[in-house]
């Protein structure tokens, strides 16, 4: 509004003031011819003018105001049928026009009317006003025209230095008002990016809720926030009580009833298989998943902590980690549930490896991407398929990567990520590729 207001505004103020300017040019021109006109006299048919004249730049030669008087006389031509022409005479004019000029330029109004108007002499413009007035009686009329004339390059500088003060003016107001804007803008958006902040701190997991003082229009958004945040939690937490709670108490009689000694081979194994079925389940419901959008993890601690037990279990395979971790990688979900991802795929890496272990993580515009690869035998492309399938037996995978890739599988699924098995082209082992949206 300001880039389209103001240069109106201006346009206005500049054409108001040209109108003015112009108009109180004309009434200076008006003031002048009366003031001829009053010391003007005609004896005899003959014009008396004297020498000087009371404004002195009539007075100085090409002083850019000048007087001229002039008569009309009217010509018949040899051909009757034409209409006959007027020629204009000039009388006298003032001390500051040396130059003769053609009064040809000139309008002749009629006896008592006047006229303002532009005109090109010497190819410059002018101003003139023209007034017509008649001396003498009615017997020996003695009519004439006195032009009043003054050159527009004053009035043009005046009007050009207008025009170049008010566009300073209108300009250092635009910055002004910009400026204004700008600062207003930020102080009525300081809530709004306080918000921001706060909720990016409860996303990334370092609060729990939003505490700042907010105006009226938001508080009622925060609060509702706030309760949405502590329902759900407490929501998730009664939820891993109860799955918590679940957990025990099946799996002591299935201790209890695997203790029992008259039990078959075949009755144990299935119990085995039960035990891993309920557990493999719990895990998986106890996951966060998209329900902890709030939450967010840091990745490089509980990385730097998994290396560390892994080469202290792992100790006798003597195996190199190599970790590029990019710094301020946040897992956006529940520490538990990295936790078990991680785990999960750098324990099976350590099972297939020989000697080498990499894990990479690193952030783009939209996700984190987690990169882990083994110089292991790696895992033929046949299995890698029915791996990414729900369903699969775990105890159908290879060299290492058992039950802990379905936790992975469905973990992953659970923050709508994606999971992909290749082959490793620097170490030819094993690559495990996942990508979180953030």
């Amino acid at each position: 509004m300001i880039f389209i207001l103001l240069p109106i505004v201006g346009l206005i103020i500049s054409n108001a003031y040209e109108k003015h300017m112009v108009a109180s040019l004309k009434n200076e021109l008006s003031a002048y011819s009366y003031s001829i006109l009053a010391i003007i006299e005609v004896e005899n048919n003959l014009l008396i003018m004297p020498d000087q004249l009371l404004e002195t730049q009539f007075n100085v030669s090409q002083s850019g105001l000048y007087a001229v008087l002039t008569s009309s006389s009217t010509t018949i031509q040899n051909n009757t049928a034409e209409k006959p022409s007027t020629k204009s005479i000039k009388l006298w004019s003032s001390q500051s026009l040396l130059a003769p000029w053609q009064t040809t330029s000139f309008q002749q109004p009629l006896l008592g009317a006047n006229a303002f108007y532009q005109a090109e002499i010497d190819d410059q413009a002018h101003y003139v006003y023209s007034l017509s007035v008649s001396y003498g009686n009615e017997e020996q009329p003695f009519p004439m025209t006195l032009h009043i004339i003054k050159q527009q390059k004053d009035l043009t500088q005046m009007m050009a230095e207008f025009h170049r003060q008010l566009m300073l003016g209108l300009a250092g107001l635009m910055l002004i008002l910009l400026m204004i804007q700008y600062l207003w803008s930020i102080w009525t958006l300081k809530p709004l990016k306080n918000l921001k902040t706060e909720l990016s701190d409860v996303e990334q997991g370092k609060s729990e809720r939003l505490t700042g003082t907010y105006p009226t229009e938001l508080n009622q958004v925060t609060e509702q926030l706030n309760l949405l945040l502590s329902a759900e939690q407490k929501q998730r937490q009664r939820y891993r009580n109860a799955l918590s709670d679940l957990a025990h108490s099946l799996k002591t009689p299935l201790a209890v009833m695997q203790t029992q000694k008259e039990l078959s081979v075949l009755t144990q194994e299935q119990l085995s298989i039960i035990n891993v079925i309920i557990e493999h389940q719990l895990r998986k419901a106890q996951s966060a998943g998209q329900s902890s959008w709030y939450l967010g993890t840091a990745v490089e601690p509980i990385a730097n902590k998994l290396i560390n037990s892994l080469t202290k279990i792992y100790r006798d395979k003597s195996l190199k980690f190599t970790v590029n971790i990019q710094h301020e990688c946040n897992f956006k979900g529940d520490e538990s549930d990295l936790l078990e991802i991680l785990g999960n795929l750098l324990d099976n890496a350590c099972k297939a490896a020989i000697k080498e272990v990499q894990l990479e993580i690193k952030l783009s515009v939209n996700s984190m991407t987690i990169i882990i690869q083994d110089d292991g035998v790696g895992i033929a492309p046949a299995v890698r398929e029915d791996i990414l399938q729900r369903g699969t037996r775990a105890d159908t995978y290879q060299h290492g990567h058992g039950i802990g890739l379905a936790i992975v599988r469905d973990l992953v699924k659970s923050y709508q990520g994606s999971m992909h098995i290749g082959s490793s082209e620097q170490l030819k082992g094993a690559k495990f590729t996942l990508n979180f949206p953030l």
